[in-house]
Formats: structure tokens, sequence, C-alpha cells
């Protein structure tokens, strides 16, 4: 790495990126968000915008953020590619119309199980999913409803992993060159493009979300499907669903920055009464981290990792093996996809 690299990082500036990273240590956040505000409002004029909100920390934030700036005039979808937790298009779009947001619920489904079908090599996975969404299922909301800005809840972290090239974030289009009002018909706004994901924690509570969210795991841009190891199916996917769920529950009460599920794509032989069973094997991740960019395996009681592999064989159907990882990132990433 060359020297001005070197001083570029320790600035928070990533060599190929243009954005200034804000630091925890530098972040105020009641400032930052009049800051912000005030300029989604100038941005945006008398014009509309459109959000797609995923219940996510960032898209969270991001709702609020361009409420706050224009009201009525920022049009907010959740739009249900059924890769998501159990429950939550619904439980999100209710907990946004208590804070006064209204959120349409997309059924879509069919459109990103159809694009997914076959695929398993990862980059092709996100690539679908990104095409999915802009072009076949986001895109056409957006032209009906007149918008012509779009927010995206991208963090600092979604930029660097992308232009590093770990692995290709959905929602990252302009900083790879894009032009999003040519190909789209859109101007994209990230508000929070400056912060990483603990930063963002602190403008979430600050905007007044309720801790559920702003604490909740982080949870991936192409969603189940980055914990899908091989093809992703409606089959797979709730699988995977199902080990989720029961892994939030065993440690929401960990202080940990994430834990997740994810299925692998081989089976395994087990034995269940007396006889082989040739079934799936769910590897159970839990990090510690500050910034998403190194990680380490949190150290979790066994008799924790026990329950969890006893609830998972038992109650996620196929299941016959539970492992934990214990690689650091890097050389791991946090997700799998």
């Amino acid at each position: 790495m060359k020297t001005t690299d070197k001083q570029n990082r320790l600035k928070g500036v990533h060599p190929n990126m243009k954005i200034k990273e804000i630091t925890l240590k530098e972040l105020n956040p009641e400032k930052f968000i009049d800051e912000k505000v005030r300029e989604i409002a100038a941005l945006v004029g008398n014009g509309l915008a459109i959000n797609a909100l995923s219940g996510g920390v960032d898209s969270s934030a991001v709702t609020l953020l361009g409420y706050k700036a224009l009201g009525d005039r920022l049009k907010t979808y959740f739009i249900d590619s059924g890769l998501m937790r159990e429950g939550e298009p619904e439980y999100i779009v209710s907990l946004f119309k208590k804070l006064g947001v209204r959120v349409e619920l997309v059924h879509a489904q069919k459109q990103f199980f159809a694009a997914l079908k076959g695929k398993v090599d990862p980059e092709e996975k996100r690539e679908a999913i990104t095409q999915t969404f802009y072009s076949t299922v986001f895109t056409p909301l957006a032209k009906q409803s007149g918008a012509k800005f779009v927010f995206h809840g991208t963090n600092y972290t979604d930029v660097e992993e992308t232009v590093a090239g770990i692995k290709r974030q959905h929602n990252i289009l302009e900083q790879l060159g894009i032009d999003t009002e040519k190909t789209y018909g859109y101007k994209v706004i990230e508000p929070l493009v400056q912060l990483r994901k603990t930063g963002i924690r602190k403008i979430a509570k600050a905007l007044g979300l309720p801790e559920e969210i702003y604490n909740r795991p982080p949870f991936p841009g192409p969603a189940l499907a980055a914990r899908v190891i091989g093809e992703v199916t409606p089959e797979r996917t709730a699988t995977v669903r199902k080990a989720t769920k029961i892994v939030e529950e065993e440690l929401q009460g960990i202080k940990a920055f994430q834990y997740l599920a994810i299925l692998h794509e081989d089976r395994v032989t087990g034995i269940r009464a007396g006889k082989r069973d040739f079934g799936l094997q769910i590897e159970v991740r839990c990090w510690d981290s500050k910034d998403a960019v190194t990680g380490s395996p949190t150290w979790l009681p066994f008799d924790t990792l026990a329950r969890l592999a006893e609830r998972i064989t038992t109650e996620v159907l196929g299941v016959v093996s539970v492992t934990y990882n214990i690689a650091k990132k890097p050389p791991s990433t946090i997700e799998a996809v």
C-alpha cells in the first residue's frame, strides 16, 4: 500500500473512495440529524422521494430522516422478497404506522425466486437480487409514484467492501459508476454513507426508533439469500428462516455485534430412531465487532451452544448437524455469501 493510501485510511478515506468517514468519536447525533434533514429538504425541494424499508437499522434510520424532512412527500414501501425474517413484513409495517409513517407492503416473492432459480455462485445471486429489486420491482414503483429521488441506507462499510472487491452490496450503484438517473430515472440520496453500523445505531436512537430496531442484529441487503449456500429456493429459505428465529431468540441477551444461522449446501449423514438420516447442516455465527471491518467469534458458553443445537435439530425439519464458526474476520466474513 502506498504511503498516501495509508494516510487516507488513517483519515477514514478508502483509497478507492471519495467518501470521508465520520467516526464514532466525531459523531454528534443531533447535529448530524439536523444537517441531513436540511440537506434532504433542500435537495428534494417540492418534489417527491421514495424508499424501500427493510426493517434493518440502516433503512429504518433513513426512513425517519426522510420523513422528518419531507413528511408525506416520502413514499415508503416494504418489498417482501420472500427472503425476510419470520413475520418481518407485517411487523415492520405495523411498527412504522405507530411512528406516523405509512408503509405500503409489496408482494414480490415470485419475481425474486424466479431470478434466483438455478444460481449457486454468490456474486450471481447478489446480482440477481440487485437486478430484480431495481429493474423488476422498485423502478416501476418509482415511476408510478413520480418520485425523482430515492433513499438508500448505504453505510460506509457497504461501500468499502464493494469497491475493495470483497463482495458486492446490492445498494451500491453510483460508487460503481452506475448513473442512476440515466439507468433508472432517479437520483439516489445516501444520508448515512459516512457512518458505520455503530454510528447509525446512535442516529436511529436519537431519531426516536425503539430499541428493538436500533439494537437489532444487522441483516444483509440480500436478506436470507446471503445465508443460503447454494441455490436459494422457497424451501431452503424456509429452513434458514426457522433456524434464524431460534438463533435470535437464544442469543438476544448476548452482548454481540451480530448473530445468524447459515444453511450449507451439502447434506450430511445423521441418525434418527436408529436409522440413517441424510440431512441438512446449519452453521451458527456470532460476532464481536465494532465496525464490521474486523470481527472475532463470540465466546459462547457451551450450554448455550448445546441448547442451540438441540432446538435447531428438533424444531427445524431435516437438520441433523449444527456447527459454530470459530474463524475470525478476516479471513472469514460476517455473512457467508
